[in-house]
């Protein structure tokens, strides 16, 4: 399978994933176990799988800038990072769903949250973080 491909089914598992998480007040149950581990778990293994194949870079590291730019210099290295952060900010976003019930908080109000995440990641963590300091303070705010 050729980096396209494999770039184009990551990337339709997490809007999978995505898709449920926005279906997650109707199907909690299924919302968390495929949208906040099956799929996750499945980029997960797409990405150790590719980090095992790649050849690397003799100049690239995490120890300078330079060398994470050197890191990122190859597509499959590129395309690392892009399932790293498909898993993660669906596996956040899956978890922001899970404490938002947990807490009592309207969907509606972790909606703006998940788009967030989706579309900036740290941003749309931030914004849900922000949310449950406001509600704390406030009460639950209904719907």
């Amino acid at each position: 399978m050729n980096l396209e491909t494999l770039f184009s089914v990551a990337s339709l598992m997490a809007m999978a994933g995505w898709l449920i998480l926005l279906a997650s007040p109707w199907m909690p149950i299924w919302s968390n176990r495929i949208g906040g581990f099956v799929i996750p778990a499945l980029l997960s293994v797409g990405y150790l799988l590719l980090l095992l194949l790649s050849q690397g870079s003799e100049d690239g590291g995490f120890g300078s800038l330079a060398g994470v730019v050197a890191l990122f210099g190859q597509p499959q290295a590129v395309l690392a990072g892009w399932v790293h952060f498909l898993a993660f900010d669906l596996f956040i976003g899956a978890w922001q769903c899970r404490v938002a019930r947990a807490d009592g908080i309207a969907f509606v109000w972790v909606i703006p949250c998940l788009a967030l995440t989706f579309l900036l990641g740290p941003l749309g963590l931030l914004a849900f973080l922000g949310l449950r300091v406001v509600l704390a303070k406030q009460g639950p705010i209904a719907a």
